[in-house]
């Protein structure tokens, strides 16, 4: 049983995992397996597999440069793709991608759009909505791999980004590296926790977070700053509806909302928001 069966959890290929830029052409190929290599067909070694795996994906009439090839262990029983352990079979474990003239390395795990297109698109819209950052401290909360917190720095005083995958961080610091940027902090950590030991205090706070919103506390404590503005970028209209409901109790006035549609031929949508204190 090579297949891993997601109910009897017994098998080995579990994801393919492709992700390709769109302004670089370069392509990271990522195979996600089990260790349960007694499941492979008999006299099949995984090495050998992996190998005859490998060059025959070299050989494709591929459009654009194969960045790297790469080989995930995860015996998670849940449907996720998670990293266990991974091996470089060619290459290497990143990519590169540029959004707004600027440069990102991406890892397999960390957060970035899928559409890049559509993402310029997106952050251009928030880029108009943050507005001025000349001389001010600014907080990129759930800042994945440091996009928003880049596009937002090279005239603020201080960028402070703050991301729950550990991964994601040191990928964006490589990336303000890569660009220049000396004036980003980029924290791991849950912001409930970390926004409490931030010795800086915001003067713009900028809001991406995962699909199900912001926890209510955290929100509590993000407001409790009294910024003037705050941009909210959501992948998910209905928590940002349910966000928006304490952030307007609690003084905020939405001024400007867009959509993106960053999935074409689906029903989700991205949607950004720009608000003001009253």
């Amino acid at each position: 049983m090579i297949f891993y069966k997601k109910l009897s959890h017994i098998g080995y290929l579990r994801h393919l995992l492709v992700r390709r830029a769109v302004k670089t052409g370069e392509i990271l190929i990522d195979l996600v397996t089990t260790t349960q290599t007694e499941t492979l067909p008999k006299g099949v070694a995984e090495e050998q597999m992996l190998n005859e795996w490998k060059e025959q994906i070299m050989a494709l009439p591929l459009e654009g440069k194969l960045a790297g090839i790469l080989h995930t262990k995860n015996d998670s029983l849940a449907d996720v793709v998670q990293n266990d352990s991974t091996d470089i079979l060619y290459g290497q474990d990143f990519f590169y991608e540029e959004l707004l003239g600027l440069k990102f390395r991406i890892s397999p795990f960390s957060f970035f759009q899928t559409n890049s297109l559509g993402a310029e698109v997106l952050y251009e819209t928030a880029r108009s909505y943050i507005g001025e950052t000349k001389d001010k401290v600014v907080f990129d909360l759930y800042s994945g791999t440091g996009t928003i917190a880049q596009i937002a720095a090279p005239v603020a005083k201080k960028v402070v980004g703050v991301e729950i995958v550990a991964e994601a961080v040191e990928a964006a610091k490589e990336n303000a590296r890569l660009n220049g940027l000396a004036n980003c902090e980029f924290i791991a950590g849950d912001v409930l926790k970390v926004i409490d030991e931030i010795p800086d205090k915001p003067d713009l706070i900028i809001l991406d977070p995962p699909r199900d919103g912001i926890h209510p506390k955290a929100l509590s404590k993000i407001i409790d700053y009294g910024v003037d503005r705050m941009v909210y970028i959501s992948c998910k209209p209905t928590s940002l509806v349910r966000d928006l409901v304490m952030l307007q109790e609690r003084g905020y006035k939405v001024e400007k909302v867009c959509c993106v549609d960053m999935f074409p031929s689906t029903g989700n949508c991205e949607v950004c928001v720009e608000l003001r204190r009253i």
